[in-house]
C-alpha cells in the first residue's frame, strides 16, 4: 500500500449482514489510522442466493433485503456514491444495535438521520433492481461466487471478508488490516477459514 497518497478501499455491503456491519465498522476503524479512503458499494444477499438451495426460513429473510439494497440505490443514483456510507451507518446501527425492522419508518429515518431525502424510502420498487444486481456483480466479479458479503478491494487484490467478532479496535485493527493485505495479495493465495463459535457481537 502506497504511503504518499491515500488509497482507495472498495467495500460492497449488504445493510442485511451482521458480519459485514462489525467487518464495516472495523474498516472505519482502520480509516482512521491508515492513509485509506473507504469507497461503498451495493450488493445483495438477495441476488446472490436467488438460485441457491438456502433454508426456507433464510429465504424468507431475503425478502426483506431487498428493500434497503434498493433505497441505497436510489441514494446514490440521487447524490452520488459518497453519501452511502453514512446512510450504511445508519441503516446498521438502526439494524443490528437497535433489532429494527426493514419497514417503512426504518428507512425513512435512516434517509432523515444520513441528512437525505425520506420520500426515497418509497424506492422499494422493481425500478431499481437493474442497478442492484450491476453494482451486485461488479464486487462478485472481483471474487468468485462461493463468497458472501462483504467484499473489499485494496490495490486490485480483492477478498470476502474478514469475518470478525468483536470488532477489531485500535492496533488490533490495523494489525489485522496488514494480515489480510498480506495474504490476499499473495500470488496464488485463495482461502482462509474456520469455523464461527462465535455470534456477531455488536459494541
Amino acid at each position: 500500500m502506497t504511503t504518499d497518497a491515500r488509497t482507495p478501499v472498495d467495500f460492497w455491503f449488504d445493510p442485511l449482514c451482521p458480519w459485514a456491519w462489525i467487518t464495516s465498522r472495523w474498516i472505519l476503524e482502520v480509516e482512521r489510522q491508515r492513509p485509506i479512503d473507504v469507497r461503498w458499494h451495493v450488493m445483495s444477499l438477495a441476488v446472490l442466493n436467488e438460485d441457491k438451495d438456502v433454508p426456507e426460513d433464510y429465504r424468507r429473510g431475503l425478502k426483506d433485503a431487498w428493500k434497503p439494497v434498493r433505497v441505497c440505490i436510489a441514494a446514490e443514483q440521487k447524490y452520488g456514491s459518497e453519501v452511502l456510507g453514512r446512510l450504511y451507518t445508519e441503516m446498521g446501527t438502526r439494524r443490528h444495535h437497535e433489532r429494527q425492522k426493514f419497514d417503512r419508518e426504518f428507512l425513512e429515518a435512516s434517509l432523515s438521520a444520513a441528512g437525505l431525502d425520506p420520500s426515497l424510502a418509497a424506492a422499494e420498487s422493481t425500478d431499481f433492481d437493474e442497478a442492484v444486481r450491476a453494482s451486485h456483480k461488479d464486487g462478485i466479479d472481483r471474487v468468485g461466487q462461493e463468497v458472501g458479503t462483504p467484499v473489499i478491494e485494496v490495490e486490485g487484490h480483492a477478498f470476502f471478508g474478514p469475518v470478525v467478532t468483536p470488532i477489531p479496535r485500535g492496533e488490533a485493527a490495523v494489525k489485522l488490516f496488514d494480515g489480510v493485505l498480506a495474504v490476499a495479495s499473495t500470488d496464488g493465495f485463495f482461502e482462509l477459514k474456520r469455523t464461527r463459535t462465535r455470534d456477531p457481537i455488536f459494541d
